[in-house]
């Protein structure tokens, strides 16, 4: 009861300041970005910062750093359905996520969403972006039917010319600049509120080949396909950065607070850095083209800063920084001595804790205490209840049924709750994780990963005495722990089985 009646308090309090002054949100969602890169996650266990990031390191001063923050997978495109729905993984139609971009959404049409929360709160909506949940073109040749196709050879009998479906409008964006698969993959072309925008007055959509993205120094990391013929991603950044400017400066100070989530291209392959962005060299300053998007990155956090301090709401804004998954070990980058992952085993695509535990930094001039850490159990789905608790909005039972509200924690209330165990994905190996009381099961899964029965546990981990996961500390055979084995692995499959909900929206 004494829970409730303070977690009811907050909810009145946060509700009538929201309806006096209203913050701006803007979310960060970065790419392949892990602990390590962040030079301020990085001081806290070694002083050999060989990449400094002094933007992000000044948003850290300023809120509150969480050090033990996961993504809900080890891979991207599960991790962004989780966190616009908040809703674990495994709850999606693909769970192990949706990697075309012409592929069926894994949002439904009546699942809430990000841009659906803060759009009924009477916010301004904005994505900006990569995407990476599907959507709906057309046949080239049947303009009456919706392209779905194979990805595993070149796909040319797609319009890409518009979205016409299960982009950002409906999922509850006003304004959206959208890369529907990143820099990654096709189509290679940016759509503004859905259609086609032309990079340059002479574009025509076209095939983009690895012949022709040789000439201009690009490696691409997926398949031919259409695109823009003026596509060059090293030019992504600087479009996106500036666009997301531009939407700070004609929405600041209006009647309505605005909403944005940005996702940022970096710095997920190809790894094609601006020569320059904001009048700050970028490509070739650091020991790998990987390092300059990190630094590419921190650049861009910095442009949309100095743009809410320009236009003074900087300090009655919600800045939230996170990743959709652990970061890249490339071989010249560990070369140089920078460690993305920090000191956890693994990075992006592994079970261990460099592949999914990331960055996460909360900034709110007005309301949370700068310059504070907490090593609160936290997940990026978490984002969710924590803006409906901002905006003083209720979620219905069947909806981010695993998202945590964070706010009492970014508060710094006393006795606030967080998650008292965690559920995660790792990635291709197709593992999923129990984290509970510090103790971590990693269990494999069969590619479809649909019963119990296929699910069995290969490690476990006490991360308090060694949160490095040395192979010699995996504890799966060891007879002590059998019992806590069969544990953990029981209530693994009992939530799975009955979908229960593990989120807490007080």
């Amino acid at each position: 009861m004494k829970k409730y009646s303070l977690a009811l308090g907050l909810l009145l309090f946060t509700t009538c300041l929201f309806a006096i002054n209203p913050p701006n949100v803007i979310v960060v969602l970065a790419d392949d970005i892990g602990v390590g890169d962040i030079s301020h996650y990085r001081r806290m266990h070694s002083n050999n910062i060989i990449l400094e990031t002094p933007n992000i390191d000044k948003l850290a001063n300023e809120g509150v750093v969480f050090t033990n923050a996961h993504a809900p997978a080890a891979l991207c495109a599960p991790s962004r359905y989780a966190i616009m729905t908040g809703n674990s993984c495994y709850r999606s139609p693909k769970p192990w996520g949706v990697w075309g971009a012409y592929e069926e959404s894994p949002i439904k049409a009546d699942q809430l969403t990000l841009g659906k929360l803060m759009k009924q709160s009477g916010y301004s909506t904005a994505f900006l972006g990569k995407w990476h949940l599907g959507g709906d073109y057309l046949k080239k040749d049947d303009k009456n039917t919706i392209y779905r196709g194979p990805r595993y050879k070149p796909e040319l009998d797609v319009d890409i010319s518009k979205i016409i479906g299960n982009g950002p409008k409906q999922q509850g964006f006003d304004y959206s600049l959208t890369f529907p698969a990143g820099i990654q993959d096709v189509p290679y072309a940016v759509y503004e509120n859905e259609n086609w925008m032309p990079l340059h007055s002479n574009s025509e959509i076209t095939y983009i080949s690895q012949e022709n993205m040789t000439k201009i120094g690009v490696k691409l990391d997926k398949s031919e396909g259409l695109g823009d013929s003026n596509w060059d991603p090293h030019d992504m950044g600087p479009l996106l950065a500036n666009k997301a400017v531009d939407y700070i400066n004609n929405h600041a100070n209006r009647e309505k607070p605005f909403f944005m989530y940005y996702c940022s291209q970096a710095v997920h392959l190809p790894h094609t850095p601006s020569k320059e962005l904001n009048g700050i060299k970028i490509a070739g300053t650091t020991p790998s083209k990987h390092m300059d998007m990190i630094k590419e990155l921190d650049v861009q956090m910095g442009m949309l800063t100095d743009a809410l301090k320009a236009q003074d709401i900087y300090e009655n804004t919600i800045f939230i920084f996170t990743s959709d998954n652990g970061g890249l070990l490339k071989q010249n980058t560990l070369k140089s001595g920078h460690q993305p992952s920090d000191i956890y085993r693994g990075g992006k695509n592994s079970a261990f804790e460099g592949g999914h535990r990331v960055p996460f930094i909360a900034v709110w001039p007005e309301q949370f205490k700068g310059n504070k850490t907490s090593n609160e159990p936290i997940l990026g789905l978490d984002i969710m209840a924590t803006l409906a608790s901002v905006t003083g909005q209720e979620i219905a039972k069947d909806q981010a049924m695993d998202s945590y509200n964070l706010l009492p924690i970014l508060k710094n209330k006393k006795n606030a709750d967080s998650h008292a165990f965690l559920m995660l994905q790792g990635g291709t190996g197709k593992e999923v994780i129990l984290i509970e009381n510090d103790w971590k099961l990693i269990i494999q899964v069969d590619k479809k990963d649909k019963t119990d029965q296929k699910r069995k546990p290969i490690a476990l981990y006490n991360l308090k005495k060694d949160p490095t996961e040395k192979q010699v500390n995996n504890l799966i055979n060891s007879k002590k722990q059998q019992n806590r084995i069969k544990s953990m692995f029981t209530k693994y499959n009992t939530i799975r089985k009955n979908k229960e909900v593990t989120g807490n929206f007080n």
